[in-house]
């Protein structure tokens, strides 16, 4: 989309091209559905998949399957038939739209959602008219609802009391997760289980008196949400609704989630954990192997419908929605950086496995990266161009697992030669920007030599002290007037800016959570940065996401007039905005 105006003095038509941000996805960037019998036999995709497809659920009376897919731009609502014919669009929202179950007759659908105030919420949808309306509101996320079979009470997990700890050792916040119930009607909101750890995804059993979930400790919230879980254990309860007595339940050994009671009483989940993925049952035989997410089984119990990650790498350049028409959103590698002139940049590629990364040059628009630089046994991270783009600053070392060891400040020229360490010392030195001139950069320092940024005079190598206190990620104005960081701050992150003399220090945002991973616009007059500011959307041991909760914002210098970019239950975070003429004319 393009807002043009016509000026009547020169005769031409000048339209405002959409602002670019790079950013980069932590989550799925392709996912698909597929159907098997219960044991896993005749595995086949239920329809060809549009990007990202997840989540499913099937119907009652077996003739649907309705699920989230992202084909259409944000998270809307779709049903299918067992067969794979029949799509269709249930939601057409610019909010989130997802984890659908379906009511005892099969004509509404309980849903969660972000339409009121950028929270999880549960709606309640009639399939018939395709009308929507709230179930539960108020701060904090509801997750993965299901309906009794008598009709009479919706469970759901809900992080709603929750103070959003951090995990030990991290930035990232633990999810404190309860089980609720709720009449469809909004009435009887009361909680199940004793707060101050984590219980989800409530499944009813047959006669409407008993759920069951899954259960684990706060920390072990932070540990089960990556991507590869090599080992662990979480309980399965089942929960007496009348007296919210609760039991522990028999079943096999692993990262359990996705308990599910089949209509002959038994008990069936998913292990996360690498040591044996997949779908089992309380018997101890497996169903189908691997990777499996979010299953639901057919009401008979022989077949089963479920999601699987189909690629988690992001390409060098790959479009994607935008909340926002005047902004173009590309995923992208880790930490993107443009050159002056916008025409190419440099990104972060990550060594699977490792926790190594190399730096790579990507020609904008292209899908065709280039190695530019890379240290046997040291990660490279977070790049930065000179202003004359006849250099890039970058750090160079162990940035998170060890944080007192040996991460320095490098320089390279944009061809990957002339490389030259440019800090040294005991301390952990990284994330440097350059000053407009060229002349100095700021960087994040921390180790025994103390703590904040810096900044470093590259004509006779001089450091100056610029703040002292928990800091990081911070940015040169391209005016020059400021630089903007992240501060560790009351038990949050924020965003603050400070002047290059170490003057006028201002908080910039006023949110629960983390705000980080700023980029400044071309002109200087705006911040894309990344926050967690509208909480969870999911359980979080569903996205494989360190932080499942960021969203890319913008924002003035100042902090005001702050509009949301992106709205999932994935981590996006790390933007760059290209630099490019916002105005052209054409006659």
């Amino acid at each position: 989309m393009r807002c043009c105006l016509y000026l009547l003095a020169i005769g031409s038509l000048v339209c405002a091209e959409p602002h670019r941000i790079l950013f980069n996805r932590i989550g799925p960037y392709e996912a698909g559905l597929f159907i098997s019998n219960a044991d896993g036999s005749q595995e086949r995709p239920l329809h060809k998949s549009a990007g990202l497809d997840y989540n499913p659920a099937w119907s009652p009376d077996g003739q649907w399957i309705v699920f989230t897919s992202e084909r259409g731009g944000s998270a809307d609502l779709y049903r299918v038939r067992p067969d794979g014919t029949d799509l269709t669009l249930l939601t057409d929202s610019p909010a989130y739209d997802d984890q659908a179950a379906f009511s005892p007759d099969g004509n509404q659908i309980v849903f969660v959602t972000t339409r009121a105030a950028g929270n999880a919420d549960l709606w309640i949808l009639d399939i018939r008219t395709r009308k929507a309306k709230p179930l539960t509101s108020g701060p904090g996320g509801d997750f993965r609802p299901a309906w009794s079979p008598d009709g009479k009470w919706i469970a759901f997990s809900s992080d709603r009391e929750s103070t959003l700890p951090m995990a030990k050792g991290r930035w990232e916040h633990l999810q404190l997760v309860d089980i609720y119930l709720i009449h469809p009607d909004g009435s009887g909101l009361h909680r199940l289980t004793e707060h101050g750890n984590f219980c989800g995804s409530p499944k009813w059993s047959t006669d409407s008196t008993r759920v069951v979930a899954y259960c684990m400790s706060a920390q072990e919230t932070w540990t089960y949400r990556l991507s590869r879980v090599a080992s662990g254990e979480t309980r399965l309860v089942s929960i007496d609704i009348a007296t919210a007595r609760i039991a522990e339940v028999s079943a096999g050994p692993g990262v359990k989630m996705s308990p599910a009671i089949l209509p002959s009483g038994e008990i069936a989940y998913v292990r996360k954990d690498t040591g044996a993925p997949g779908i089992f049952y309380g018997t101890g035989r497996p169903g189908p192997a691997g990777a499996v997410r979010s299953p639901s089984w057919s009401p008979d119990g022989t077949r089963i419908v479920y999601h699987k990650i189909i690629s988690e790498e992001a390409r060098d350049w790959q479009k994607t929605w935008s909340r926002d028409p005047e902004y173009d959103l590309i995923f992208t590698r880790w930490l993107p950086a443009f050159n002056p002139t916008g025409e190419r940049f440099v990104a972060t590629r990550a060594a699977v496995g490792s926790g190594n990364g190399s730096l790579v040059l990507v020609e904008t628009g292209t899908n065709a990266s280039h190695p530019l630089f890379e240290q046997e046994g040291k990660s490279v991270m977070a790049a930065q161009w000179a202003p004359k783009g006849d250099a890039i600053l970058f750090g160079l070392g162990a940035f998170f697992t060890d944080r007192d060891r040996g991460a320095q400040v490098a320089m390279i020229k944009p061809d990957g030669s002339g490389f030259r360490q440019v800090t040294s010392g005991a301390n952990n030195n990284a994330f440097p920007s350059m000053s407009p001139d060229g002349k100095r950069f700021v960087y994040r320092t921390t180790g025994p030599e103390g703590g904040g940024l810096r900044i470093m005079n590259l004509e006779d190598n001089s450091v100056a002290t610029l703040t002292t206190e928990y800091d990081n990620f911070p940015l040169w104005s391209p005016r020059g007037d400021l630089i903007i960081f992240t501060r560790k701050f009351e038990g949050d992150f924020e965003i603050f800016s400070i002047r290059p003399d170490g003057k006028d220090l201002r908080r910039l945002t006023y949110s629960p959570g983390n705000e980080g991973h700023c980029a400044w616009s071309p002109d200087g007059e705006w911040i894309v940065f990344s926050s967690t500011r509208m909480g969870f959307k999911d359980e979080a041991p569903y996205t494989n996401s360190p932080q499942p909760y960021g969203e890319l914002f913008v924002m003035r210098y100042d902090g005001t007039r702050v509009r949301q970019l992106t709205d999932n239950q994935w981590e996006d975070a790390t933007p760059a905005w290209q630099p490019a003429p916002r105005m052209r004319s054409s006659r």
